[in-house]
C-alpha cells in the first residue's frame, strides 16, 4: 500500500469509530438502556438514599410451629 491508501483508510477508520462512539447511536441500535436525561439520573441517584433512611418496620413474630415426622 501506498502513503495515499494508507491515509485514507486511516480515515475511514477514524470516522467510523468517531461516528459509532456517540450516545445516541448506541442507544439507537440497543448497545445500551439508552440516554437519560440530567433529572432522572439525578431523581434515580437520590431513591436509594431516600429510601434507605425510612424507618423500617418492625418484623412479626412467628405465628406457627415447626411440623416435624
Amino acid at each position: 500500500m501506498d502513503e495515499a491508501e494508507l491515509q485514507a483508510l486511516e480515515k475511514k477508520i477514524i470516522h467510523n469509530f468517531d461516528s459509532q462512539s456517540d450516545a445516541f447511536y448506541t442507544s439507537g441500535i440497543l448497545l445500551d438502556d439508552g440516554v437519560i436525561d440530567r433529572v432522572t439520573r439525578a431523581r434515580c441517584w437520590a431513591w436509594p438514599s431516600t429510601s434507605a433512611a425510612r424507618p423500617k418496620p418492625p418484623t412479626p413474630a412467628m405465628q406457627f410451629g415447626v411440623s416435624r415426622p
